[in-house]
């Protein structure tokens, strides 16, 4: 096979290793060069790119440690093998997380190994994960960092071998994706609960911007279903004692503040599901018996990690948004 031309650009900001290291990983994750193919010798490598020999030997050895290529005495430098590994990256550890890394390790064979890894809502943590995971895995699954778009990092990555988990507004057609809804899905499930929510004087979102990972988009819709409904509505930044009144129902998506509406409750004397109410975002196992029962709007977890399971070992098309459901329990 043509090796690709390789491009040094002495006015990147990168060094000519870094950037030979980034166009032989980039390659082959495109798929520009694949499992198995020959790699130019040093002296060709260097010939070709206008880097010193010394340079190419380095930047293979840097892809010979990543497992990205493997050498041969007499023969020369290879794309390594493809092996089954997996690289997951999620936005960050909880207990609904837990459920669907769970469900996906437990739905693949025991051959595969995964990577798990977290960028914390972290945009330079994130890139710089993916930048560094580029050519070293068979299949790509990543939380987006944000549901307006696809991050443009992950355009790196060829698309057939990336599934887009949770949230994020797939740009085409070549796009795998297991989302969430996090807008019409939401509504749908406040108008199920609607008799319940009605019974109390007002609905509290506590919701911060800054520091709740969730899309903004659920302020407008919790504000239009009061607005519909007649409930008065408020927002907070987080609970703490003073906050917890009676005949207030509490929507809240940080477990924190789950805890500590419940201890409230309990401090106060205040019946849960009759004198406040209180409806959670992401079921967990913990939510079925805590208070008799929280209220919970979710996506099924374990049926995501089931999904993405099957991307990986079957590796056909899948676009799908997963249905986001209202479960009812005695904390309303």
């Amino acid at each position: 096979m043509v090796f690709p031309p390789i491009k040094i650009d002495g006015q990147t900001g990168q060094t000519k290793l870094q950037q030979l290291v980034h166009a032989i990983t980039k390659a082959i994750a495109n798929g520009r060069i694949k499992s198995g193919d020959a790699l130019p010798s040093v002296n060709q490598m260097s010939a070709g790119s206008g880097v010193s020999r010394d340079t190419v030997f380095k930047a293979y050895n840097i892809l010979k440690q990543r497992s990205i290529i493997e050498s041969t005495p007499m023969k020369g430098y290879f794309v390594a093998s493809e092996s089954f590994k997996v690289f997951m990256l999620l936005d960050d550890f909880s207990a609904f997380k837990e459920q669907l890394y769970q469900s996906f390790r437990q739905n693949l064979p025991d051959s595969y190994s995964v990577d798990l890894l977290f960028h914390h809502y972290n945009r330079e943590v994130f890139n710089q994960l993916i930048e560094n995971s580029l050519g070293r895995y068979s299949i790509y699954i990543v939380m987006n960092i944000d549901e307006r778009g696809i991050a443009p990092i992950l355009s790196k990555i060829d698309q057939n071998k990336l599934l887009l988990l949770d949230m994020g507004t797939p740009e085409n057609e070549k796009t795998n994706y297991l989302l969430q809804d996090f807008n019409a899905s939401l509504v749908s499930c406040l108008n199920e609960g609607a008799d319940r929510l009605k019974k109390y004087k007002q609905l509290v979102l506590v919701y911060d911007r800054q520091s709740t990972p969730h899309p903004d988009v659920i302020i407008t819709a919790v504000q239009d279903f009061c607005a519909v409904h007649s409930i008065s509505f408020k927002r907070i930044s987080k609970i703490v004692s003073e906050t917890v009144e009676r005949d207030s129902v509490y929507f809240v998506i940080r477990d924190t503040d789950l805890v500590e509406v419940v201890l409230t409750c309990r401090s106060k004397k205040y019946v849960l599901g009759k004198d406040v109410g209180v409806i959670s975002y992401n079921d967990t196992p913990m939510k079925q018996i805590v208070g008799n029962g929280i209220t919970v709007i979710s996506t099924d977890f374990e049926q995501m990690g089931q999904e993405a399971a099957i991307f990986v070992k079957n590796k056909q098309k899948i676009a799908r948004v997963l249905t986001t459901s209202l479960i009812l329990r005695e904390s309303i």
